[in-house]
């Protein structure tokens, strides 16, 4: 569980744009709210606490299938929120990629990157999110 107060405010700012995400989004925003979700619960219990200065395969493996899910919901859905999570989860995994071909930026700059695209992922999801909630309510169908 997050320990710092800037990790657990970067939870409740997870948690609260994936429920938004599974109480107010379509099809396509409930796979990507839950999802994400479930990797980011999964990431918390694979991560090697002790050892931050090597590669994490658990968190990398995880970031490879949040990447194919968006991955398939971009290809699969008419919104363009799921190609603004690929791109970022993308910048997650090509994190990964660099550490382990030792192309080796600092770990400072790693987690940096980790984060923001983590980020990125969680603003995408809450504007398709919003945006297919407004278009409902202008249908008449909430």
């Amino acid at each position: 569980m997050p320990e710092t107060i800037f990790g657990q405010i970067g939870a409740a700012i997870t948690v609260l744009i994936c429920a938004f995400a599974l109480l107010k989004g379509d099809e396509p925003e409930r796979i990507g709210g839950s999802v994400y979700a479930l990797g980011w619960f999964a990431s918390m219990l694979v991560q090697g606490d002790g050892d931050l200065y090597h590669i994490q395969w658990g968190i990398f493996y995880l970031d490879l299938v949040l990447l194919a899910v968006f991955g398939g919901l971009t290809w699969k859905s008419r919104r363009a929120w799921p190609v603004w999570a690929c791109a970022f989860q993308m910048l997650a995994v090509m994190g990964h990629i660099m550490n382990m071909t030792d192309l080796r930026p600092s770990m400072n700059a790693f987690y940096t990157v980790a984060n923001l695209a983590a980020y990125g992922v969680l603003v995408s999801l809450a504007v398709g999110t919003f945006w297919a909630w407004q278009d409902r309510r202008a249908a008449g169908l909430e």
